[in-house]
């Protein structure tokens, strides 16, 4: 197993994992009752988020997120309590007081700066944090997700050029389903793989196994202790997988057959952590069925709050918004 996880971490990364899934489903489900406007589901994407947000320092390095990333809000702290108020646009929403789409806006006692659903503009953004972190002489590495649509746009080349000009420590943390919204990764680059694209800014590139936790681990660990040890950037591609439509608003019927979506749950990254753990001897089906249980339970009691909790008063509605 990868240095610096023994059994006590592994437990609780299948956990995380476990209640993120648990928390992404009634997510969409209240979205279904006409409770929460909009969602981005994570399923399918956990292994890649949680096993990423592990190899880093929680505290320490900054999270530049994007708008499928719950399992990393989860994994840095933020509670399945404040992830909902976010999406029912409830008070005590910690990231914009309810004011903006779903998680937007920022955490930064969690390192978690200007969540955003405009495609792409965190690249940029985090790459001068990481220019900033070097002219203070500080030892912290930021990294930045995003979709394989995103790394078809200008502000990711030009995001990754300056970093490996300037050997910024920045990683790159291309999170691949293979869906651009509706259009599949062949119709949006001629490229096999978004890592090949590194060779042409001149920084390592390596495609891996996005289902396999403990492949992100080691794949961020290895990016990381470049970055600190002044050798500059990464791009990781974690292949990953989409269960559910690009968002609530999407219909993915119209360009996924089942099929397809049935053999990516082949590729499930809990199911697979989850066989993996039992294979060790690490995990049983009791304590699979008591973490789950522990899930189900936290999530129920956070909807009856969530639901019971009222929208915010008119009364602050400028607060924060300054004039020009």
């Amino acid at each position: 197993m990868a240095d610096g996880l023994n059994n006590e971490t592994l437990l609780e990364m299948y956990a995380k994992m476990a209640l993120s899934r648990t928390l992404d489903e009634r997510i969409w489900m209240l979205n279904r009752q006409g409770k929460a406007a909009i969602v981005a589901s994570s399923q399918g994407h956990e292994a890649a988020q949680i096993g990423s947000v592990y190899a880093l320092r929680r505290g320490v390095d900054q999270f530049y997120i994007y708008y499928r990333d719950l399992a990393v809000m989860l994994t840095l702290g933020m509670t399945p309590q404040e992830i909902m108020l976010g999406f029912t646009a409830k008070v005590g929403e910690p990231l914009s007081g309810a004011r903006q789409f779903p998680t937007h806006g920022a955490y930064p006692e969690l390192g978690l700066v200007n969540l955003s659903n405009v495609i792409s503009t965190q690249l940029p953004q985090a790459v001068g944090a990481a220019l900033a972190l070097r002219m203070r002489g500080e030892d912290a590495v930021v990294i930045v997700y995003f979709g394989d649509g995103a790394s078809s746009f200008g502000d990711t080349h030009e995001a990754m050029n300056f970093a490996a000009i300037h050997r910024l420590p920045v990683i790159f943390m291309c999170e691949n389903n293979k869906y651009a919204t509706s259009v599949p990764q062949h119709r949006q680059m001629a490229v096999d793989s978004v890592a090949s694209r590194a060779e042409g800014y001149g920084m390592p590139g390596v495609s891996i196994d996005g289902c396999d936790v403990i492949a992100v681990y080691e794949a961020v660990s290895e990016a990381s202790s470049r970055a600190r040890d002044g050798e500059g950037p990464t791009l990781i591609e974690a292949q990953v997988e989409r269960y559910l439509p690009h968002t609530s608003d999407d219909d993915d019927t119209r360009y996924r057959a089942r099929a397809e979506i049935e053999e990516a749950r082949l590729r499930d990254p809990l199911k697979l952590f989850g066989e993996r753990l039992t294979a060790l001897g690490i995990l049983d089906s009791a304590a699979v069925e008591r973490i789950h249980a522990e899930a189900r339970t936290e999530v129920n009691a956070v909807t009856d709050f969530v639901e019971a909790a009222g929208y915010p008063d008119t009364d602050d509605f400028y607060k924060h918004v300054y004039a020009g």
